[in-house]
């Protein structure tokens, strides 16, 4: 087979991006190590910034999503189980989408399927780019126990933290940063009412804790706890008991219980993994950074890293201009540091640490209400949590490359 873009990874960043180019007439191929049904199953975060849904809505994909998703135009911040809301849309006139990750790939999945125009491979083992450092990269696979081989001009990389793209790149190449945290998240999914119209980030002196929503008849609830826990030490009834006394006194008094639906632990960690070009192979998504669930980034910075690298690929291809490529790096990077800073402000903000003192928790609190008396604090947040522009920054990222 010969494409002009084999893309690794059938998430929702390779859906993406092999749904951009193809629009565009750039042929593609996706490979995905697991099945559909798998893909499909996987329950992620649900907050899209307003250029994420914009994106989705350029891509053909958002007809759905503005049906069925929720418009937030605020969240409530806690801290001893009392809140106090930001307003995003006064404080920077734009709005988030609240709509599950797993409805995203749904979607990409069904327009894919309606034009046609891609080849999606599901399990195909043993993925491997080669020759990525010169004018024709290629990648094998196996499937069914028969080797296949897809020549390209380009390969991308959206196959996660533990694929296999980001390990192609030579090791004195890479620069890689990270921070694990010493908590995770436990998190409940829940066919029941959720208990705020929008999200709740609380803060308590037992922990984290976050109440947020895939639906109106579907919550998703989060607190936090050490690392090293293990989901089946957690009764619904303990999960359930341990949220209310974390959530606003309101909230908590309003609060609906019933069954888990599903139920994980999720680590929180920081990571960057720096060049995301190297040759012909390009990273974007996990494959090249992964953030902490509090600030709402990872889908996002899917989203932005597929948005730039179709422009790059598209103008390339089509054009024979390769300046978009040329920048993708740096300008991806740019935008993934702004969402590691933040992720990293609202972790530390909001979460309980192993060693934290009563005078690091006033110091917590006292940041809370700085942001609630505030309103350049509010700006601040919102403009960030709903999503910086796309181009930020764009001017000086020549000097970069």
């Amino acid at each position: 087979m010969k494409v002009d873009v084999a893309i690794v990874g059938g998430g929702p960043a390779g859906l993406l991006l092999a749904r951009l180019l193809s629009r565009a007439g750039v042929e593609t191929v996706v490979l995905e190590r697991r099945s559909r049904d798998y893909v499909l199953s996987r329950i992620r975060a649900g907050v899209l910034e307003w250029g994420s849904a914009e994106t989705l809505r350029q891509a053909g994909v958002g007809d759905r999503m503005d049906r069925e998703g929720y418009v937030h135009d605020g969240a409530y911040l806690a801290a001893a189980n009392t809140a106090f809301r930001v307003d995003f849309m006064k404080a920077c006139g734009r709005s988030v989408m609240v709509y599950g990750q797993t409805e995203v790939t749904r979607d990409l999945y069904d327009a894919l399927d309606r034009s046609g125009a891609v080849s999606i491979v599901h399990e195909a083992e043993d993925v491997r780019p080669q020759d990525i450092e010169t004018e024709k990269p290629f990648v094998t696979y196996r499937k069914d126990g028969v080797d296949h081989r897809i020549d390209c001009q380009f390969v991308a990389g959206c196959d996660g933290f533990h694929g296999v793209c980001r390990q192609t790149i030579p090791q004195d190449v890479r620069k890689e940063y990270e921070r694990v945290y010493p908590f995770g998240w436990l998190g409940v999914l829940s066919r029941t009412e959720p208990v705020s119209d929008e999200l709740i980030y609380a803060n308590h002196e037992r922990g984290f804790a976050l109440a947020s929503m895939r639906n109106a008849n579907l919550s998703r609830y989060y607190i936090q706890v050490p690392v090293n826990q293990k989901v089946e030490s957690w009764s619904d009834d303990a999960f359930w008991d341990e949220l209310r006394r974390r959530l606003p006194a309101d909230s908590a008094e309003a609060l609906e219980t019933g069954p888990s639906v599903e139920k994980s632990i999720a680590p929180l960690r920081s990571f960057v993994s720096e060049p995301m070009r190297h040759g012909r192979l390009f990273l974007a998504g996990d494959a090249s950074h992964i953030v902490p669930p509090t600030g709402a980034k990872g889908l996002n910075l899917a989203i932005s890293d597929v948005r730039y690298l179709a422009e790059g690929l598209i103008q390339v291809i089509k054009d024979k201009d390769e300046h978009g490529i040329d920048i993708y790096s740096a300008r991806a990077l740019d935008r993934v540091w702004r969402a590691i800073h933040f992720s990293w402000w609202m972790t530390s903000m909001m979460h309980r640490f192993p060693d934290q003192t009563p005078f690091d928790q006033q110091v917590q609190e006292v940041e809370l209400k700085r942001i609630r008396d505030s309103e350049a604090a509010q700006t601040l947040m919102a403009e960030t949590y709903t999503g910086l522009p796309y181009d930020r920054g764009l001017q000086h990222l020549d000097t970069q490359v």
